[in-house]
């Protein structure tokens, strides 16, 4: 059964956490959705992130059983953000501030957090990266993998340490820095994410026609002619026909791609698609 109780017995400030237990927390926060689930989402993994320091703060176990069961309840952010709302929760657990206004701001500080983490990975840095890598994979260099996964995963630990570091010194004074300019931020992240993938669909995509129209002793390059209308138009109709079925028609990413590979390999069989697929296979195999 939940407590009632809106404060610690006892209420004299703790020390300041030292840097070890705080970038232990950060490798922590890695497992933040290592137990998710719909009632409570990242709940289990948000307060076993944040457990040493609240370990380290409450040496009375009634104070850290109650810290511990207001921490379990419903919590849900970007999980690369996360560390910026442990260094701020941590902040308030140290000076023993009242339960109902630590719950307040783990809410409130959380809630940006998922628009500003999706503007800055998902619609910016991940396809960004993975344009720039994909090259070096396609043309079998294994650097291409590697440098995708420094890259990504680097800047995603560097952001957490830093993040869990400058919130906790702050406290809640972060929370109107980070949101204040946040909607601008968020817009303008994901429409450089929108160029990114309008880009990334015309050089990857690579939907070409191989059909032809007889014209006397020449022919018409169908696929030629379209380019002297709208270069790479085969490729955005797919990708605005898959967003369409997506998100209109309620189908998933999977169908999506299985539809694809069907119409890729029997339009192939049929002569429909054009293209040079000799580089797919292996070195050894050639003739």
């Amino acid at each position: 059964m939940a407590s009632n109780a809106t404060s610690y017995k006892d209420l004299t400030p703790a020390a300041n956490l030292d840097q070890g237990t705080l970038n232990a927390m950060v490798w922590r926060s890695l497992n933040l959705q290592a137990s998710f689930n719909y009632e409570r989402m990242q709940a289990a993994g948000w307060l076993w992130g944040i457990l040493p320091g609240l370990e380290k703060i409450h040496t009375n176990n009634e104070d850290l059983s109650l810290s511990m069961e207001h921490n379990l309840e419903f919590f849900n952010t970007h999980p690369f953000l996360v560390t910026f709302v442990m260094g701020i929760v941590l902040s308030l657990e140290q000076q023993k501030a009242d339960i109902n206004t630590i719950r307040a701001v783990r809410v409130a500080a959380m809630g940006p957090l998922g628009g500003i983490g999706d503007a800055i990975f998902w619609f910016a840095l991940v396809p960004i990266t993975a344009g720039i890598t994909a090259n070096l994979a396609i043309a079998g260099n294994i650097v291409g993998p590697l440098l995708y996964l420094l890259i990504v995963f680097g800047v995603q630990m560097a952001l957490r340490f830093w993040l869990m570091n400058w919130s906790y010194k702050l406290g809640t004074s972060a929370i109107g820095i980070l949101t204040k300019n946040a909607k601008e931020f968020t817009r303008a992240a994901s429409m450089l994410g929108v160029f990114i993938v309008g880009a990334l669909t015309c050089n990857y995509a690579n939907i070409n026609l191989g059909m032809t129209i007889p014209n006397g002793e020449s022919v018409i390059d169908v696929q030629g002619l379209l380019n002297g209308v709208l270069p790479a138009a085969l490729s955005l109709a797919a990708t605005l026909g898959c967003y369409v079925l997506i998100k209109k028609k309620n189908w998933s990413a999977t169908k999506c791609i299985l539809m694809l590979l069907v119409v890729g390999i029997v339009g192939c069989a049929l002569g429909i698609w054009a293209g040079d697929y000799t580089s797919l296979i292996p070195v050894p195999w050639h003739a």
